[in-house]
C-alpha cells in the first residue's frame, strides 16, 4: 500500500518497530505536525518484518535533517523516539560510525605519513652523510695500507707499527677539537652573512692548527724514541728502532696533516662535502702507488710506507687549502688569535677534547697492554685494531648528522622535540643496519683472507682469537655515534665528558685486570666490548630521559652564553 506522494525531498531514513492502536498509517501521519507542511515525507511503504518473533510494521520514511518531528500524541512522540528506529539513535549512529571511520583512517595516513616521514629521512641521511664518509675513511685506510704492505715483508716491523701508529695516528684524533671549533665558527659567520669574519675566522683557526702541528713536531723529532720505549716495554725494545724511523719520517707532515684539518672543517661548515672528498681520493691514490713502489719493488720497509703516508697527507692538505681557495678565501692567509678568541675556541673545544683524549687513552692503553704480551701478539693486535678503525670511521658521518640536524630541531625558531626524536630514531635505525653490515664484512676478512696481513701462523692464530669480541665491540658503534652526536648537539656536554672519563677509568681497570690475571689479548678486546657498550647504554639512557634534551622543556641548563650552535 502506497500512500500519496507529499514533498520531493527526502534526506533522512526513519523506522519504528511498533506503535500501539495503529490500525491505518493515515491515522498517524495526521498526528504528526511539521513546521514546513510542504516538507513532508515524499514516499512511504510498509512491509512485514520480524520483531521479538512476532509479526509488525515497518513504516520508513524520508525526512529533512533540518526538519522537526513534533507530535501532539506524547504516547506516540515518545515511542518514536524510545524505539530502536528513531532519528535521534540512527542520526548518533551514523555520526559516531563516521566519526571512528574518519578516526581509523587519519590514524592509518598519520601511521603511513609517519614511516614514509622516516623513509625519506633516511634516506635524506645517507645523501648527507655519503660523501662525508669518504673524508673519515682516508686516514685509517692509509695505515691499513702500511700495514698490509709491511706485514708481507716483517713480523718485526708489523709489530713496530703498533706503538707508531699510536703517535702519529691516534694522537691526531687528540686534536679533533681544531675541526669541532672550525665548523662551528665558520658556520656561524656564514649565517650572518659576513664573509670577512668568515675569513678572519679561518685565518686564526689555520694558525692554531699550525702552532700545534710545529709543537707536534717537534715532540716526536726529541721525544719520540722516549715515547716508543715506554710502549713497547722491556720485552719489545727491539721494535723500537724500526718503530722510531717510521715515527720520525712521517712526524713530518704534522703542521700539513692539521692544517688541512682546519681547511676540510672550514669547507663542511660551508656545506661543500666533494672538494674535500676530491683531495683525498687523490692523496689515498698517491699513497697506494707510493707503497707498491718504495715498498714492493725498492724495498725500502716500513721507511718507504712511511714516505708515501707523509707525501700523501701534505699532497691533501694542500688540495683543501686550493679548495677554500676556489671559495673566494684566502687560504693560506694566518692571523693570531686575541685571547678573547683564544678563549672562545677553548669553550667550544674543552668537552670535546675531554671526551676524545679518554677513547684515544682508552684505545692506546690497549696497544700499550698487548705490546707488553710479545711480537705475534702486538702483530695480530695491530692488524685487527686497524681492521677495527677502518670500520668504525663509517659510523662518524652519523654523528655529524646529528650535529649538523639537531640543533635546530632543539634550539631552533621552528623547535619541534617531536621530529628531533624521529630523526634520532632514523640515525639509529641506520646505524644498527651499518653495525651489523661493518661487524660481518670486518670480521670475514681476518678470518678468511688473514694473508692479505701476514703470513706468520702464531700472528694469524691470535688473530683468530679475538674474532667474537671484535664483532660485538663494532656492531654498536654506529649507533653509539649517533647517540653521542645527539648529546654534542643538544650541548649536553658536561654529560659526555663525564661519561666517557668514567668509561675510561672503569675500562683501564678492567685491562689491568684482564692483563695480571693473564687472559692476554682476548681479554684486552673483551675490555673494549665493556667500554663499547658502556657508552652507548649510557648515552641511551640519558636521551630517554624525561630530564634528556630530547623530552625536556626546561634547556636552560644545557644552554652556554659562550658556546654557539653547531
Amino acid at each position: 500500500m502506497y500512500l500519496k506522494t507529499l514533498s520531493h525531498h527526502c534526506h533522512l531514513s526513519i523506522q519504528t518497530h511498533k506503535f500501539k492502536q495503529l490500525s491505518t498509517p493515515p491515522t498517524f501521519f495526521n498526528k504528526i505536525h511539521l513546521h514546513s507542511p510542504s516538507k513532508l515525507p515524499s514516499t512511504i511503504r510498509i512491509s512485514p518484518v520480524k520483531y521479538n518473533n512476532r509479526s509488525s510494521r515497518l513504516i520508513t520514511g524520508c525526512i529533512s535533517p533540518s526538519q522537526e518531528l513534533l507530535s501532539e500524541d506524547p504516547e506516540i512522540a515518545s515511542e518514536i523516539v524510545e524505539s530502536n528506529g528513531s532519528i535521534p539513535s540512527i542520526q548518533e549512529d551514523e555520526e559516531e560510525n563516521s566519526t571512528a571511520r574518519t578516526e581509523v583512517i587519519a590514524s592509518k595516513r598519520e601511521e603511513f605519513a609517519e614511516d614514509q616521514s622516516i623513509w625519506n629521512q633516511m634516506v635524506e641521511i645517507v645523501k648527507f652523510s655519503g660523501p662525508a664518509t669518504g673524508l673519515w675513511i682516508c686516514g685509517p685506510l692509509m695505515s691499513l695500507i702500511d700495514t698490509a704492505v709491511i706485514g708481507q715483508g716483517s713480523s718485526v716491523e708489523l709489530a713496530a707499527l703498533g706503538p707508531g701508529t699510536v703517535l702519529c695516528d691516534n694522537m691526531s684524533y687528540v686534536f679533533m677539537f681544531l675541526s669541532i671549533a672550525t665548523s662551528n665558527m665558520v658556520a656561524t659567520s656564514l649565517a650572518k652573512g659576513d664573509k670577512k669574519e668568515v675569513q678572519h675566522q679561518i685565518s686564526i683557526l689555520l694558525c692554531v692548527g699550525l702552532a700545534c702541528g710545529v709543537l707536534m713536531l717537534l715532540f716526536m723529532r726529541f721525544c719520540g724514541a722516549w715515547a716508543l720505549t715506554g710502549f713497547a716495554g722491556p720485552k719489545n725494545i727491539h721494535i723500537v728502532p724500526a718503530a722510531n724511523k717510521y715515527v720520525q719520517i712521517r712526524g713530518l707532515a704534522w703542521p700539513a696533516v692539521l692544517v688541512g684539518w682546519v681547511a676540510q672543517s672550514a669547507s663542511l661548515g660551508m656545506k661543500d662535502s666533494w672538494g674535500p672528498l676530491k683531495a683525498l681520493a687523490v692523496a689515498s691514490t698517491v699513497n697506494i702507488i707510493g707503497h707498491v713502489v718504495l715498498c714492493s719493488y725498492l724495498g725500502y720497509g716500513i721507511a718507504g710506507a712511511a714516505w708515501a703516508t707523509m707525501v700523501s697527507q701534505v699532497i691533501a692538505a694542500c688540495m683543501m687549502v686550493q679548495a677554500l681557495n676556489n671559495k673566494g678565501y684566502n687560504g693560506f692567509a694566518i692571523s693570531i688569535p686575541s685571547p678573547t678568541e683564544l678563549l672562545q675556541i677553548l669553550t667550544l673545544a674543552a668537552p670535546v677534547f675531554l671526551t676524545i683524549s679518554s677513547k684515544v687513552a682508552f684505545y692506546s692503553l690497549i696497544i700499550y697492554f698487548a705490546t707488553s704480551m710479545g711480537t705475534a701478539t702486538v702483530g695480530a693486535h695491530q692488524v685487527m685494531i686497524q681492521m677495527y678503525s677502518m670500520c668504525v670511521v663509517w659510523g662518524e658521518p652519523l654523528s655529524q648528522t646529528a650535529q649538523s640536524f639537531m640543533p635546530e630541531l632543539i634550539y631552533g625558531a621552528n623547535r619541534s622535540l617531536e621530529k628531533a626524536r624521529m630523526l634520532l630514531k632514523s640515525l639509529v635505525i641506520i646505524g644498527a643496519m651499518l653495525g651489523l653490515v661493518l661487524g660481518t664484512i670486518g670480521t670475514c676478512v681476518p678470518w678468511l683472507f688473514p694473508r692479505i696481513f701476514t703470513s706468520d701462523a702464531s700472528v694469524i692464530h691470535q688473530m683468530h682469537g679475538v674474532l667474537i669480541p671484535f664483532f660485538i665491540a663494532l656492531c654498536i658503534t654506529p649507533c653509539t655515534h649517533s647517540l653521542e652526536g645527539t648529546l654534542l648537539a643538544g650541548r649536553d656536554l658536561k654529560f659526555i665528558s663525564l661519561t666517557m672519563s668514567g668509561c675510561f677509568s672503569l675500562g683501564s681497570l678492567l685491562l689491568l685486570l684482564v692483563s695480571s690475571r693473564g687472559y692476554g689479548l682476548l681479554g684486552c678486546w673483551c675490555a673494549l666490548v665493556g667500554f663499547q657498550w658502556a657508552r652507548f647504554f649510557f648515552s641511551l639512557r640519558r636521551l630517554i630521559s624525561p630530564e634528556g634534551v630530547l623530552y625536556s622543556e626546561d634547556l636552560t641548563q644545557y644552554r652556554m652564553e659562550k658556546l654557539k650552535a653547531a
